[in-house]
């Protein structure tokens, strides 16, 4: 009976859990580890989150897409890296990039890009280039808008 409690509390914590943000199966059996559940113990809740719809990858992934790019202005490439550490599989990636606009996301690149190109205090052109690109790629963004960008700000640049 005491063991039967104990798996339908861990089965709570972890309804609260998926509950209160999306989570990737990744994230939930790492906490099932962390509660010390077995591995039968991790199937059963497991299939349970699922059936119930608290866990739900494709969800997930959306969400996930949606909120990096929005709050952290990440490029594709960023978020297909960080949901492929979360082993997300490509369809679902296809699937999580397609909810970010066209739009919406070269208006974001475009404010980061001249929000960041303004703030790098560097006289030498080759070094804030540098700087520029790496801060950009590091963001995610696709190298090829990011050199057709750093060409047209180059071109408005003064020493």
């Amino acid at each position: 009976m005491n063991e039967k409690k104990m798996l339908h509390e861990i089965q709570l914590k972890l309804e609260h859990y998926c509950a209160y943000q999306d989570r990737c199966h990744k994230e939930v059996t790492h906490k099932l580890y962390q509660l010390g559940a077995n591995q039968e113990e991790r199937d059963t809740i497991i299939i349970h989150l699922i059936t119930q719809n608290f866990l739900n990858e494709e969800r997930f992934a959306r969400s996930f897409a949606r909120g990096k790019h929005r709050i952290k202005h990440w490029g594709k490439i960023r978020i297909t890296n960080e949901l492929k550490i979360r082993n997300i599989n490509q369809t679902l990636i296809n699937l999580a990039l397609k909810e970010i606009e066209p739009e919406e996301y070269i208006a974001t690149f475009e404010e980061l890009a001249d929000r960041n190109w303004i703030s790098i205090s560097e006289n030498d052109l080759l070094k804030k280039r540098k700087k520029f690109c790496d801060y950009m790629l590091r963001r995610g963004f696709e190298s090829n808008l990011i050199y057709d960008k750093v060409k047209e700000l180059e071109n408005g640049f003064e020493l």
